[in-house]
């Protein structure tokens, strides 16, 4: 709780100065998209990749039908953490004592394990970067950058730098980060310099769909309570992150701009406002929270400054485990095409490369196939 209230604290004596900082990008996108004809800011930033403004808004309305799955997690949280009230800190409490051990090269194996179905040559691949021609950068260090992320270009193999802490969080952020490696691996062999980018749209497929694999993997084969404890732990705190965290931020930036397009005011206070509306509505009854505090979050995201960015972590996670369901239930057919996925990189536009891969994301059925996994776990 002290943690979560200070990490808000900070932001909150500098709330005026974000605001400025804020508002002057959403002005800046209003701008833009009228000088250029477009209809909002939200159709300036999908059009150029040929996304339509109907595959955000399918999203958010499925994330709001789902709302009573979200809240009974948050009831089922309380009653396994035994608390009364659960605050929203709460929602990062562990579940329980016993932490599985994942070392790395014991992460390796498992990952390895789970990818099979795309084949031999994958799999060896994936295995000799992390074990043999060193891509990940693992270990802690002091003054080492937070986070984890997959780089690389034209002419390198994929690097991946995070800070590997021998659990089951860690894993599956490696499993992630292999994801994007493997895909810029594939799409650097495969295309032309000019194609070797893929668009950002793609980018969280490939990771989240790793993810998806292995935990199935894990899931089928680890089968000790506190294991499978730790694995439902991990998987919702990155649906968490994905799928609701992420929804909620990406309405609260299509509010933000719709305000700045028809006049209305932003300030601290008002978008605090909106922010704190939107986590109610999420939270419902079953979390006790501080409007002020849970109201600052907009101001925590660096995402709110890459102009409706966030909504693609959610629909990513949706296309990813579409993707992994037939692959999963052994269609090798579907892993033939989702290793043309890899290879594609930005040769066509995403929502073609995903059509092909055997997912339309311009229909709502991928990310309510998501909140199916979810109301699973």
């Amino acid at each position: 709780r002290s943690a979560w209230e200070s990490y808000a604290d900070g932001y909150l004596a500098f709330k005026n100065t974000h605001a400025a900082a804020f508002t002057a990008g959403v002005k800046q996108n209003v701008f833009n998209a009228r000088v250029r004809g477009h209809a909002s800011s939200l159709h300036a930033s999908l059009e150029p990749n040929y996304i339509p403004v109907q595959v955000f808004h399918n999203l958010i309305a499925v994330f709001k039908t789902h709302l009573p799955t979200w809240q009974r997690y948050w009831r089922l949280r309380k009653r396994a953490l035994g608390l009364d009230t659960l605050g929203v800190y709460d929602i990062k409490a562990p579940l329980t004592g016993a932490k599985p051990a994942a070392p790395f090269e014991q992460a390796v194996a498992w990952i390895a394990e789970g990818m099979t179905p795309l084949g031999e040559e994958y799999v060896d691949v994936l295995r000799r970067g992390c074990l043999e021609q060193r891509w990940v950068d693992q270990a802690r260090n002091k003054g080492k950058r937070e986070g984890a992320y997959s780089s690389g270009s034209h002419g390198t193999h994929p690097f991946i730098m995070m800070s590997y802490q021998d659990d089951l969080f860690s894993l599956s952020t490696l499993a992630h980060e292999l994801g994007h490696s493997m895909h810029s691996y594939y799409t650097r062999r495969t295309q032309p310099f000019i194609y070797g980018r893929y668009g950002l749209f793609l980018a969280e497929v490939a990771s989240n769909f790793n993810q998806a694999m292995v935990r199935a993997y894990l899931f089928r084969t680890q089968t000790e309570r506190d294991f499978q404890i730790g694995l439902i732990e991990e998987a919702m705190s990155n649906y968490h992150r994905y799928f609701f965290i992420m929804p909620t931020l990406a309405q609260f930036e299509l509010e933000a701009h719709a305000r700045a397009e028809r006049g209305a005011p932003l300030s601290a206070d008002i978008l605090s406002g909106i922010m704190a509306d939107l986590f109610a509505e999420g939270y419902g009854s079953e979390v006790d929270f501080d409007r002020p505090r849970i109201g600052i979050t907009w101001a925590q995201f660096a995402h709110m400054y890459m102009n409706f960015y966030v909504y693609q972590y959610a629909t990513g996670i949706s296309a990813a485990h579409a993707l992994a369901q037939p692959i999963l239930a052994g269609d090798e057919a579907a892993a033939g095409r989702y290793r043309d996925f890899l290879k594609s990189g930005g040769s066509r536009y995403p929502l073609e490369t995903l059509r092909l891969a055997g997912v339309d994301m311009t229909t709502p059925e991928p990310v309510e196939a998501a909140f199916g996994v979810l109301a699973g776990l």
